[in-house]
Formats: C-alpha cells, sequence, structure tokens
C-alpha cells in the first residue's frame, strides 16, 4: 500500500483543488485505487505538527478542478518559527516527523509559497521524503517561470483595474488601484500592462512622486481628464528606499495612512488638485474559481508530482521552465525571491507605450 500525505499551506489561491486532485487522481490510476492511501493533513502544516489529518477517498477528489479555495484547509506557520518550541512546549520540527512516520508516509506532498518551500526543504533536509508544488498570485518563486494562482489573480485585477476604466473616465478622476504583491511587482506589472494603466509602481522600482504627478500633469495638458495607477501594495518611493533597514520599517510602521496607495493619493491630490481615489481588491484576487489557463497548468504540475512520487524522485519542486515541467532541487529554490529584473522584457515593453513606473 502506497501512502502520501498532502498539505496545502500559506495563502489560499486559485488552483490549489484542481492540483491537489490531479496528484490523486493520477496516484489512484497507476497504483488503483485500493493500492494507494492519501491522507489529506488539515491545515497545513499546523495539521502535521498536531496530528490533524483525514483519510481521503476517490470520491473527495471529484468535483473540484473548478473549486477555489483548498478542501484541506490551510494555515501560515512562518518558516522563523519552525525550530522554536512553542508556548505549548511543542517541538514542531520533532512533531512533524513523528506524526509523518506514525502515518506510515512514503511521501508527503507540499502545495506552497516562498514560507512552505523553506520548510519542505527543512523536513527533507530531516530525512523525509517530499515532493513541492509551486503555489502563489505572487508568481514569486525561485525556479519556475509561472506559479498556480497568478494568472487567474491577474484576470480579477485587470478586471478591476477595466472596471474603474469607466468611472474614472466619467468623473475626470485619477484612481490609483493597489494589487497585491508586498515584496514583489509581477501581479502589479502583468495587471497594470493587462488594464492599460498609465502609471505602474512596483517594489522593484522605487518611485518618485514627483516623477509620477509630471505624467499624469502631461495626461491633463494633452486632453486627457483622467489618470489609472496600478501600485503594488509593496510600492516605495525613492526617500524610503533610501533609508536603512531598520529606520525603513520604522518609518513605515509609523506612516499615517492605511497603505501606500492612500499616501500616493494624498500627494497627487495636492500637486494636481485633482480628484483622486483609491481602490483595493485585496483578497478578491486570490479567490473563486481557477481560470483555464490555471486549471491547466496545475493538472500538469499535479501530474508531475505523482510521477515524481511513482519514481522515487523526492526532494524536488515540480517547476514550469521554458514551457515544460521539470523537477527542480528544494535546495536550490528554497529561501529564494523571484523578484521582477528591472530591465525584462516587460518592462521595457510597458515603457515603450509609454507607462510611467514613477522612476
Amino acid at each position: 500500500m502506497k501512502r502520501v500525505g498532502i498539505l496545502t499551506s500559506g495563502g489560499d489561491c486559485q488552483g490549489l483543488n484542481s492540483t491537489i486532485r490531479a496528484v490523486a487522481k493520477t496516484l489512484y490510476n497507476y497504483y488503483g485505487p485500493d493500492d494507494v492511501e492519501i491522507i489529506g493533513i488539515i491545515d497545513g502544516y499546523r495539521g502535521l505538527i498536531y496530528g490533524e489529518y483525514r483519510r481521503m477517498k476517490p470520491e473527495n477528489f471529484s468535483g473540484i478542478l473548478t473549486m477555489g479555495g483548498t478542501i484541506l484547509g490551510t494555515s501560515r506557520q512562518p518558516f522563523k518559527l519552525m525550530r522554536v518550541i512553542d508556548e505549548n512546549s511543542v517541538d514542531k520540527v520533532a512533531a512533524m516527523k513523528k506524526n509523518y512516520k506514525k502515518l506510515n508516509l512514503d511521501c508527503l506532498v507540499v502545495l506552497g509559497g516562498n514560507g512552505t518551500q523553506k520548510t519542505a526543504n527543512l523536513l527533507r533536509e530531516e530525512g523525509l521524503n517530499v515532493v513541492s508544488l509551486p503555489k502563489t498570485i505572487d508568481n514569486d518563486l525561485w525556479g519556475t517561470d509561472i506559479t498556480f494562482g497568478f494568472q487567474s489573480a491577474v484576470d480579477i485585477a485587470t478586471n478591476v483595474i477595466d472596471c474603474i476604466h469607466t468611472t474614472a473616465t466619467s468623473h475626470g478622476r485619477v484612481f490609483i488601484v493597489e494589487v497585491m504583491g508586498h515584496k514583489v511587482g509581477w501581479l502589479t506589472l502583468y495587471a497594470g500592462i493587462a488594464g492599460g494603466a498609465d502609471i505602474i509602481l512596483i517594489p522593484e522600482i522605487p518611485y518618485d512622486i514627483n516623477s509620477v504627478v509630471k505624467t499624469i500633469k502631461a495626461r491633463t495638458a494633452s486632453g486627457k481628464n483622467f489618470s489609472i495607477l496600478a501600485v503594488a501594495e509593496g510600492a516605495i518611493s525613492k526617500e524610503l528606499a533610501s533609508l536603512p533597514k531598520k529606520q525603513k520599517k520604522a518609518a513605515i510602521a509609523e506612516m499615517k495612512y492605511p497603505s501606500i496607495s492612500y499616501k500616493i493619493a494624498d500627494e497627487i491630490e495636492q500637486a494636481t488638485g485633482q480628484e483622486t481615489r483609491v481602490t483595493v481588491p485585496g483578497h478578491f484576487q486570490r479567490g473563486g474559481s481557477p481560470d483555464p489557463y490555471d486549471r491547466v497548468i496545475s493538472t500538469r504540475f499535479g501530474v508531475a508530482a505523482a510521477q515524481l512520487i511513482i519514481d522515487k524522485n523526492y526532494g524536488n519542486m515540480v517547476a514550469l521552465r521554458n514551457g515544460k515541467v521539470v523537477p527542480v532541487p528544494l535546495e536550490e529554490i528554497a529561501g529564494k525571491l523571484k523578484t521582477v529584473p528591472i530591465d525584462c522584457e516587460e518592462i521595457k515593453t510597458a515603457k515603450a507605450m509609454g507607462i510611467s513606473f514613477g522612476d
């Protein structure tokens, strides 16, 4: 009997269930439903730590291809605290290893983002058989060209920008759409280009508010009575970016605005006199059904992960590279962030069309 544990960790996103489904269906198809047992770990690593799980059946994986969220539940368990004994005197790493062995697992399948991959690699180092999959709407996982959940989030953020265009033109306003992404700007960049934003601000390119204002004034002078800004929640000004790390962190903590977008909006209004509004779609961006692209890529990822289990090729994350799904060693990708290169083709394309990045 082949026994495989599956867990989803970190924030939810589109494509989790379709990926889980692909792993399960491939294993059932290869071994036969009577010769493989899939254990669903409840609420991510927390379930592995505290022994919360359920034995799955083939019917549990039917009808979930288009379902958002995760049927297994999820939670955030910061990597930096994984080796810290908690308030209940629980050694989390020891507890995870104990429950893995108690369940007599041949492999643990992990779906998650950066922190999740770091913990997956930690478990690999501790001797567990692990296969992981790249999940995040931020598309910031090192080693893969794309993550599942990203394209669905781009679709939603783009739709918000599309809808804002009509009210912005009707009222002659400046609108800021704040897109998810604390450390990287892939989602903002793609949604900004797809939605026809006039200004795109991402964490990788610190902005000068004077440059932003200059772009808006130039649009007004040319007869365009509105402007659209796609702003990553982690966008940062040049002044703030130049500060030492501790001072920067303190300045952000002391900011009187709900987020950076509201600060930018206030500065634009004061400099231009033009009414400026902020729209924050927030968690809408990672909710709902996966789009067709994510259904396909998550299915490809899930099948590839199952094949790694069949081949006993553990210690890898499945990734998309140059159009092909391939295994990438966890030790090579864990802890690395895939930021937007400031000389990438997407940014060059946007700038060639006159989109400002506030630099």
